[in-house]
């Protein structure tokens, strides 16, 4: 009968292990790691790819834990990174249960980033060497799979950010076509073009100017890009080039404000409140569009032409006294606020106000149409004041442009 030599100092029952030979599963060398890897940066390139490639909050929360777990020396070329801990205490650790830790790691294994190496009753257990700290034996989730996606997590991720600027792209493309498109319907109002063709231009811009959403696909810009374009173009056929030297002379009339020295922040906020709430325009001086352009007159450009309607409000001035109801017309965008932003709310808050298109135009053509936007701005501060409001809207707006116009204020 064979016999079985004792082993001197070998302990009796329990696992066994030899340090002289580590040794993590028969088949460890087809699974160690062929270089050195660094684990966070395989956590960061998961994370920025995301959805991409399949990765939810909760699977990045549980693989960010592993990883945590793990030392440097197991990601050492010729290492195996596994995670022995129990799943029990993995559970607690992270505030759910057990059940759900092992549906997150069926997701991360679906997704090639983990996979299992077991024991035989499925336990999981291991046990580092106290001078190295490298792995004797371990049972539980290999992440070596993780670092063999590397290539392809930076390859996706690539891809993830030439989509990433071709989306912006399109959107700074509609920005610019929307623009484009309000300057001419804003032209067309004042120059008194059909108005039953002007609302259907209208209906057709509001149909497409919804707010682009970072959730809207690429293809989606593009179908809008489409319509936008497709608009613009019949625009221009129906009124002219949105960027010729007529539409640039009316919609981009000298600046409101004259040119000053720069203030601190403090400063331009006391100022603001220093200030009137009224236009403020230079005496003895003519306004824009006058009796020498009604002769047929050629006046000098700019400074001689639009002094009239400059004022002592700027832009944020005029922004912070604006009702609430004229701001509901501004632009829902990110975009700092431009004076033909304002001038654009100004013109759809004079329907709310029941203003006429004439008495719009006028004012305009008087004053030009930052001075006639602060102007209505006025009005409508005028109507909704708690005391002696305003009744009658479009004749204080009138009144309010003959003033501005003669150089005085309403105080």
């Amino acid at each position: 009968m064979p016999t079985i030599e004792s082993t001197t100092n070998q302990p009796s029952g329990g696992l066994v292990y030899a340090p002289e030979e580590p040794s993590i599963t028969p088949d460890a060398d087809a699974t160690r790691l062929d270089r050195t890897v660094d684990r966070y940066r395989l956590l960061l390139l998961a994370k920025r790819v995301g959805k991409e490639w399949g990765f939810t909050p909760r699977m990045l929360q549980l693989l960010e834990y592993y990883l945590a777990y793990t030392t440097a020396v197991d990601w050492e070329e010729g290492s195996r990174p596994i995670v022995f801990q129990s799943l029990a205490r993995t559970a607690m650790d992270l505030g759910v249960g057990e059940r759900q830790i092992q549906k997150l790691e069926k997701r991360l294994f679906e997704v090639g980033a983990i996979a299992w190496n077991d024991s035989g009753n499925h336990k999981r257990f291991g046990r580092r060497d106290p001078r190295s700290g490298r792995l004797l034996y371990a049972y539980g989730v290999d992440l070596t799979p993780l670092a063999r996606l590397e290539e392809a997590l930076e390859a996706r991720l690539h891809e993830k950010q030439l989509y990433a600027e071709a989306w912006r792209a399109t959107k700074r493309e509609i920005s610019e076509q929307r623009r484009k498109i309000r300057t001419l319907l804003t032209r067309a109002l004042e120059e008194g073009a059909d108005a039953e063709k002007c609302e259907r231009f209208e209906a057709a811009y509001q149909a497409i100017a919804i707010e682009l959403r970072s959730h809207f696909r690429l293809e989606r810009l593009r179908e809008l890009l489409d319509h936008h374009q497709e608009l613009l173009a019949a625009l221009e056929v129906t009124l002219g080039p949105a960027d010729d030297h007529r539409t640039h002379s009316q919609t981009n009339p000298s600046p409101i404000v004259p040119p000053t020295q720069k203030h601190s922040r403090s400063h331009a906020l006391k100022f603001a409140h220093q200030e009137p709430t009224t236009l403020r325009i230079k005496e003895g001086e003519r306004p824009a569009g006058g009796r020498q352009e009604e002769e047929g007159g050629n006046p000098e450009p700019s400074t001689t032409a639009r002094q009239p309607q400059q004022a002592l409000w700027t832009l944020g001035q005029a922004l912070h006294r604006a009702g609430q109801g004229l701001r509901e017309h501004l632009p829902p965008s990110k975009r700092p606020t431009t004076w033909s932003d304002l001038v654009e709310a100004a013109h759809r808050r004079r329907r709310d106000l029941r203003i006429s298109q004439r008495s719009w135009s006028d004012a305009c053509r008087r004053l030009g149409r930052p001075a006639a936007a602060v102007c209505l701005i006025q009005t409508d501060r005028a109507v909704n004041r708690t005391t002696n409001p305003a009744s009658h809207p479009d004749a204080y707006f009138r009144g309010v442009v003959r003033k501005s116009e003669l150089g005085t204020s309403r105080r």
